[in-house]
């Protein structure tokens, strides 16, 4: 059975963006599409809205097959919003990328610099301020987080391990099946042939593979 996956994109990007990170996957052996909203104009409500009319189409489409989910950095938010409000509509695995679940202190911090409208818009409240609903009972979410700190945090004074955007204690989520840190940035994971493999692995059997580069 082929196994189906939608990726959804992060915080002012596009869903041509996740296109090297489906190339990885497809590599895998997955069949691949892509999810696109927007980030910053629109709420966590009309995400989900655009994200259930999507994952209904591919279950018309094929109604006997399951549908994988990878988010990186907001997108596993809007994720972990359409879970708890359309758990009828995950039927696989979900796996996050560089996902701040508890919070991003680089968005708290532009948020204090007075930037958090023009940079943040509605990504703000109730996604990258940490206040989400737990996890259904039932939904399997791997995260998967990076720990080479090269990227925009270091402008706001990010200390901590973490991707140079989210700090690696951030992409933990109560609930979540499994946990895995490797070596990449928070941008440079989408093009990390690792991070493809790991997210692959956690999709078909729901853990993550341990091995030099992982931790």
């Amino acid at each position: 059975m082929t196994e189906h996956v939608l990726l959804l994109h992060g915080i002012h990007m596009h869903a041509w963006t996740m296109l090297p990170f489906a190339r990885l996957l497809k590599q895998q052996g997955l069949d691949v599409e892509t999810f696109g909203y927007y980030s910053i104009w629109q709420t966590h409500e009309a995400h989900c809205a655009a994200l259930a009319e999507a994952v209904e189409d591919f279950f018309r489409r094929h109604p006997q097959q399951p549908l994988h989910f990878v988010g990186h950095s907001l997108g596993g938010l809007v994720l972990r919003r359409f879970a708890a409000a359309r758990p009828d509509l995950v039927r696989g695995r979900i796996v996050t990328l560089g996902t701040p679940h508890r919070g991003s202190r680089t968005a708290e911090t532009i948020r204090h610099r007075g930037l958090g409208m023009p940079l943040l818009g509605g990504a703000y409240r109730e996604m990258l301020d940490g206040n989400l609903p737990p996890l259904p009972e039932g939904v399997m979410l791997g995260s998967i987080a990076g720990n080479a700190p090269m990227g925009v945090g270091r402008l706001f004074g990010l200390h901590g391990e973490n991707d140079g955007t989210v700090l690696v204690a951030e992409t933990r989520c109560g609930g979540m099946a499994d946990h895995i840190v490797l070596p990449v940035t928070h941008t440079g994971m989408l093009n990390d042939g690792e991070t493809a493999h790991q997210a692959a692995v956690f999709l078909r059997q729901g853990s993550f593979e341990r091995g030099q580069k992982a931790v």
